[in-house]
């Protein structure tokens, strides 16, 4: 199982496709001459952050920002901690390096690659139908967290949510066409 970058999930339950997915997110400056460290949100961080890329500035539910800002990235080289230590056009110091903290970057869903089999974009998986290994229904996505331990759903459950673990190890299959997800859930996990 794969997933790649998307919005991060909002509490709004509209499965329309997004215009825009987010693909970084500018961490901190690095040096004094206004480079940044980006940490990518994506399966493929060396296709998003090359030379000449545009890349647009948004929020991080994968609105665009008010400011309608662009950056063309200049150079990218892997860095520390699987970020990427990334210059961008007028970006030329550490002052102004500073004022892009903490901003998320997102591209055009045309320029991103559409996912392969198996996999989905994160925005996806909000209303997808979870159904255990043996047919019976789980319910509904409402919501994704992205937690240290991994992704996990949130599903409608009953009259509650139960929190799934998104893991391989729980994964028996995914289906973007028909929109549902097949869990093998520990026992005793919906008890």
């Amino acid at each position: 199982m794969k997933v790649t970058a998307s919005p991060r999930a909002s509490p709004v339950r509209d499965v329309t496709p997004p215009e825009h997915v987010i693909v970084g997110r500018i961490r901190k400056p690095h040096g004094i001459r206004g480079a940044v460290i980006v940490e990518p949100i994506t399966d493929a961080p060396a296709a998003i952050f090359s030379a000449g890329r545009r890349v647009l500035v948004g929020t991080a539910v994968g609105d665009l920002a008010e400011d309608g800002a662009e950056l063309t990235i200049v150079r990218a080289r892997l860095g520390p901690n699987g970020g990427f230590i990334t210059e961008f056009v007028g970006l030329a110091d550490r002052g102004t390096a500073e004022r892009w903290r903490d901003r998320y970057l997102l591209l055009p869903v045309a320029e991103i690659e559409p996912p392969e089999d198996g996999q989905v974009f994160l925005h996806e998986l909000i209303g997808m139908r979870v159904d255990q290994e043996t047919g019976e229904s789980v319910g509904e996505v409402l919501e994704v967290y992205e937690l240290p331990q991994g992704l996990t759903l949130e599903v409608r459950w009953r009259e509650a949510t139960v929190m799934l673990p998104f893991r391989d190890e729980f994964l028996v299959s995914m289906d973007r066409v028909e929109r549902r997800i097949v869990m093998r859930l520990p026992e005793g996990m919906l008890d």
